[in-house]
């Protein structure tokens, strides 16, 4: 198996980097408002009703213009991928994995580009668009070398008389369905691993940052990938994603998104429909309400530094985002005091400014329901520090700490997706931990203490697919944290782990008898 590495990231503190930089966000921003079609076939389509994507910095600034799939449409693309399966399935594994390092190779050719318009249309800061392309670049490289592991017969034990032996095959069409926080790594992830392994796929990206979406389905086809190995289909879930879901012909369904949209996928996809012959499978991760605890003994500069850097980075827009600090009594009002001072020093503003740590959040819609949170957390606890709308004409909000918040709290339960924080007083580890596992996800948690008996009760009971030691709770790396929650986080999948591509295949077993009738 080809050995993997993960991919540098760029340092915009050297100044050529950041001339190179704003140059690529000048160059991007010169193609900003073009019209994007659906692929569909082998195809290109159009269609009357347009989507339109705008940059979430300056809403009045159009990213992208997209056709919205018919039903009629979506149906068609399933059923193309369907046909074209069977010639897919048996290209050899070899050229499949030489296609995706060479997807691979391409976007790290154009890394700068994809971090500008990661930039425009999703609101990411550099630092968290270089994160995102680097990681959807040891996607396509990971899952490339761990394709060479599963590709030939796997080993078993042999029966007297028998030649025996097991091979995984893929599975059919892969339904993607990606979300906009993390509009290239996951959606390049999930993709990658259906191709890689066989499966022909139906990308619905997400409505709020369709242009990446149509720009690497792009980068694909340059590639080298089939143009009936994957098929662009835009549009609102309402109109053609429960189709998509539902159709017979769907054999998997890659989702990564919210809880309540995960539940009705998998609903959906249980049910089986006429003319299927299957039972489908769905791969879900469904986002968190994660905490990190603060011991009365550890580094209490790090641990400030670890909650602020998981709470606010990418506006708090991840489902890994610290968005509840549990701090021992011992040391909370000093925590408080020292959060308050570097909260404050976080700066909001566009993105396409380095100067801000904190860009805008996705949307309009976005925007309302987490400054209605913060208006509740105003009733449930102590406000600290933001609490409300930022400045700017983009979708800016404060970044925002409530403090003495109940573990019944609206805010400490809900997953609000925004630079939120509730912070929370236990009396002893004990009641941190459970406070901490009081919550209907898993996903990530961290812990910052200096007392090993501590860290060792939570390597046993922090109830969390990602559990952090003395660091902060996002920033997953791929072949180092495999990523993937428990409870209403998902499906305990762990991409970029490697049991990841199992889930796009299926066992075969294969014994012939030997040496005599």
């Amino acid at each position: 198996m080809t050995h993997f590495r993960n991919e540098p990231t760029t340092d915009f503190s050297v100044p050529a980097n950041r001339q190179a930089m704003q140059a690529a966000l000048a160059a991007v921003r010169a193609h900003l408002g073009r019209e994007y079609d659906l692929l569909i076939a082998g195809a290109r389509l159009k269609t009357d009703e347009k989507l339109r994507s705008v940059n979430p910095s300056d809403p009045q600034e159009v990213a992208g213009i997209h056709q919205k799939a018919t039903p009629a449409m979506a149906a068609t693309a399933v059923e193309s991928a369907h046909s074209y399966f069977a010639e897919w399935s048996r290209t050899p594994a070899g050229e499949r994995i030489r296609l995706l390092r060479r997807a691979a190779a391409l976007i790290r050719e154009r890394k700068l580009e994809w971090d500008a318009w990661l930039v425009f249309e999703a609101g990411k800061s550099w630092p968290e668009a270089e994160a995102d392309v680097c990681e959807a670049i040891d996607f396509c490289e990971y899952y490339a070398s761990q394709m060479e592991r599963l590709a030939g017969p796997q080993p078993v034990s042999q029966l007297p008389g028998e030649r025996d032996e097991m091979r995984y095959i893929p599975l059919g069409v892969g339904l993607v369905i990606p979300p906009w926080n993390f509009p290239l790594a996951i959606m390049c992830g999930m993709t990658a691993a259906a191709l890689v392994t066989g499966n022909t796929v139906v990308l619905k990206p997400s409505s709020e940052t369709p242009t990446i979406a149509a720009r690497f389905v792009d980068l694909l086809l340059e590639a080298g990938f089939p143009d009936r190995s994957i098929h662009l289909v835009v549009g609102s879930g309402a109109v053609i994603g429960d189709l998509l879901v539902q159709h017979p012909k769907t054999r998997l369904v890659a989702f990564t998104g919210s809880r309540e949209v995960g539940l009705r996928i998998n609903e959906l996809a249980a049910r089986p429909q006429p003319g299927q012959i299957w039972i489908k499978r769905v791969i879900a991760e469904m986002g968190g309400k994660d905490a990190i605890l603060v011991d009365g003994e550890c580094n209490l500069d790090a641990a400030v530094e670890g909650v602020a850097a998981s709470a606010y980075g990418y506006q708090g827009q991840k489902c890994s985002a610290c968005s509840r600090a549990i701090v021992h009594e011992k040391v909370y009002d000093r925590f408080l005091e020292k959060l308050r001072a570097r909260v404050a020093a976080i700066g909001v503003g566009p993105a396409e400014d380095p100067a801000h740590f904190m860009g805008p959040v996705i949307s309009a819609a976005a925007r309302k329901s987490i400054l209605n949170y913060i208006e509740i957390g105003k009733t449930e606890g102590r406000l600290i520090a933001g609490g409300g709308p930022a400045e700017g004409g983009g979708y800016f909000i404060q970044p925002t700490v409530i403090a003495d918040v109940e573990p019944k709290a609206k805010i400490f339960q809900e997953e609000i997706f925004g630079p939120v924080l509730a912070v929370s007083k236990a009396s002893d580890f004990e009641e941190a931990l459970d406070m901490a596992n009081d919550t209907e996800y898993g996903l990530t948690g961290a812990i910052f203490s200096s007392d090993p008996a501590h860290i060792e009760q939570a390597r046993e009971r922090f109830f969390v697919g990602n559990l952090y030691v003395n660091r902060k709770c996002t920033g997953a790396m791929v072949g180092v944290h495999p990523f993937g929650g428990f409870n209403m986080s998902g499906t305990d999948s762990k991409a970029g782990g490697p049991d990841y591509l199992l889930l796009f295949l299926q066992a075969k077993s294969i014994a012939e008898r030997v040496g005599g009738a």
